[in-house]
């Protein structure tokens, strides 16, 4: 079952690190620039300033999974799960606040990019999940 690398194992492993990298840059321009930031409200400010120690746990499970694929270690399953249910909640908890305080009547750049955030981790999470799953015997778990 350790035969042939799983097809587009190098692409996930890489988008992996892009979301590790993405989300670190999205962090230093929310703080330093705020040129992501959706609205200016107190209300938003205070609910985005709680997520940068889930984000933080999202980048380096994202990492640690990212480089148990690229070395074939079991740990990869692990993060990977860990990862993917990581981008659902943090898609979930966005759109959630989003709904409820209308933020998507607003469309800007900065909301085209949420939008594009949720509906990445919407998709990503889960295929994240059932990838290193299905592979997990490749991965030696």
């Amino acid at each position: 079952m350790r035969g042939t690398e799983p097809a587009g194992l190098r692409v996930v492993a890489s988008l992996l690190w892009i979301t590790a990298a993405l989300n670190v840059l999205y962090w230093l321009l929310f703080f330093f620039t705020g040129a992501v930031q959706s609205s200016h409200e107190p209300c938003y400010l205070v609910f985005e300033s709680a997520f940068p120690a889930a984000d933080a746990w999202l980048a380096i499970s994202s990492v640690i999974c990212a480089t148990g694929l690229s070395r074939r270690r079991p740990r990869a399953v692990l993060y990977g799960i860990a990862a993917g249910s990581a981008f659902i909640y943090l898609g979930l908890m966005d759109t959630l606040y989003n709904l409820e305080h209308g933020m998507y009547a607003a469309i800007g750049a900065e909301m085209a990019g949420e939008i594009g955030i949720n509906v990445t981790c919407f998709l990503f999470g889960p295929f994240l999940m059932s990838y290193v799953w299905r592979h997990r015997r490749w991965l030696g778990a």
